[in-house]
């Protein structure tokens, strides 16, 4: 996560890498050239290994988006888009619903063991692209249009009760309004529809967060979608 200290982040990501060294050290090594002609296929294989990981990374952010994605339509729905804190991730700010629901999902996930899988995924992958070789370019722009796709399907899946909340309640606001026009309905029912929208996101959050886990967990198994 972007609120991790970079430093972190680098320690972490060394720590990982000694870990898993044991595990794809057999694969590796027997992929590596003479040393008279390593000092010349070096800097290829390590720019290809880098463009491998950062084509898969980006493929996890954006499935990840949905937990993001999914908080930011709560918050349109509830009145709580002027609400903004920091987020780098989301180019610069972003609501305190999404970057909250963002954050509890990391931390469901983790709590649930889904991360195991993502260790696993990045130990085969050596196995799918093996040092020195690189993703079809077709192929990945397929698999990213089609991540996007399921990202963007499983956040509105997700904010689903609130966008049958707010539906309802915008039009029970409007007939209001057309039965009693002198009335300031608007001005009276805002806190009204933060006080109801928050305390649905309460009580629907745990099963929302689940439910985010669980299609990580899905796609985790199933390789990426």
């Amino acid at each position: 996560d972007d609120a991790v200290p970079g430093r972190i982040r680098l320690l972490l990501a060394f720590a990982m890498t000694l870990g898993l060294w044991g595990l794809l050290s057999g694969q590796v090594l027997p992929l590596v050239p003479e040393p008279a002609r390593l000092r010349a296929v070096l800097p290829g294989i390590l720019l290809g290994e880098c463009l491998t990981g950062l084509a898969l990374g980006m493929i996890v952010r954006i499935l990840f988006q949905a937990a993001a994605m999914a908080g930011s339509i709560i918050s349109l729905q509830i009145g709580l888009t002027s609400a903004l804190v920091p987020d780098a991730a989301q180019g610069g700010t972003a609501t305190v619903l999404s970057r909250l629901v963002g954050v509890a999902a990391a931390v469901t996930c983790l709590s649930l063991s889904v991360h195991h899988l993502w260790i696993a995924s990045m130990v085969h992958s050596y196995t799918s692209f093996p040092p020195g070789t690189l993703p079809r370019a077709g192929d990945f722009a397929a698999l990213a249009v089609r991540s996007a796709t399921q990202s963007t399907m499983l956040a509105v899946g997700l904010a689903a009760p609130l966008l049958v909340y707010g539906i309802v309640f915008n039009v029970a606001l409007g007939l209001t309004a057309r039965l009693a026009p002198a009335m300031q309905v608007f001005f009276v029912a805002q806190p009204l529809n933060l006080l109801l929208g928050v305390a649905l996101v309460a009580l629907t959050g745990g099963a929302l967060l689940t439910r985010f886990a669980s299609a990580m967990e899905a796609w985790s198994r199933s390789g990426l979608p």
